[in-house]
């Protein structure tokens, strides 16, 4: 079982990275939309002195990755290594394969970003990592105290800028940092998931009225929070529960029909393990 998991995890990775090499080789590369990190910094260097990109991804990451181990400790191990190579070796060897779909900056953009999402999504989601900016700003970090996310945003711009200024368009720069944008955002959403849930916060003078309506009327559980004015210093319990999407106007009748001067939070839940969701695995 420890195995199979173990061997899940790589094939995860091996696929995340696969996904990222054709995303770039398909839409970004062949453009020069430099969308920051190693592979901005070696689109740049391909097509400015026709190096090849993966193995100029590799030839930063492997320093990189060395001093992060001096730095850091080896906690990036042997997943890293397997993203960096696989990465690097992928790219090189279906650039010549790989069609070229449109010449249109925007789709170029909007698609090489999706497919870098999903599949450096997939990658951090297996416990891996492509090595490149990540490991940049975590020795930034470590060597300067400036935050982990100031400094991967930091380097991605200074990735950017630096494609704008030697390819002679702004335009691309800016090109450049639409993919970045949606790459982030499309991570984050591989690694969490559609909000398929709601989560709600309920302040209320007649909270368990509240807790009783919402699981008698729409059979789900609650949890009572102590808690205190901070303007007032008077005692009372929040509401919290978690509800499916489409049971949330259901759940804000219930509040205002008991109290019509209930404080309500709701907040995107975007996994859900237990009774009445999804079961752990």
């Amino acid at each position: 079982m420890v195995k199979w998991k173990w061997l899940r995890g790589y094939l995860g990775i091996v696929l995340g990275t696969v996904i990222t090499a054709l995303a770039l080789n398909m839409f970004l590369i062949p453009n020069k939309v430099a969308a920051g990190g190693t592979s901005g910094l070696a689109t740049v260097l391909h097509h400015t002195f026709g190096l090849p990109v993966g193995l100029t991804m590799l030839a930063m990451d492997i320093p990189m990755f060395l001093l992060s181990i001096k730095l850091l400790g080896a906690r990036f191990g042997v997943n890293t290594l397997l993203g960096a190579g696989v990465l690097a070796l992928t790219i090189d060897l279906t650039a010549a394969y790989v069609p070229l779909l449109t010449r249109d900056l925007l789709l170029n953009s909007l698609y090489g970003g999706v497919l870098s999402g999903i599949g450096m999504g997939i990658v951090f989601k297996f416990k891996g990592t492509t090595a490149g900016t990540d490991l940049a700003a975590a020795i930034i970090n470590k060597l300067t105290g400036i935050s982990v996310g100031k400094a991967l945003l930091s380097v991605d711009l200074f990735v950017i800028a630096l494609a704008g200024v030697v390819f002679g368009s702004a335009e691309l720069a800016l090109y450049g940092i639409i993919s970045l944008f949606i790459t982030t955002q499309i991570i984050d959403l591989v690694q969490e998931g559609p909000s398929a849930a709601k989560a709600f916060f309920i302040m209320s003078r007649s909270s368990k009225e509240v807790a009783d309506a919402i699981m008698d009327e729409l059979g789900r559980g609650v949890t009572l929070l102590a808690g205190r004015g901070g303007y007032t210093q008077a005692d009372g319990e929040i509401v919290f529960c978690v509800v499916s999407t489409r049971e949330v106007s259901q759940i804000k009748e219930l509040v205002y029909r008991i109290d019509r001067q209930a404080f309500v939070i709701v907040a995107d839940a975007h996994e859900v393990l237990g009774e009445g969701f999804s079961a752990p695995r």
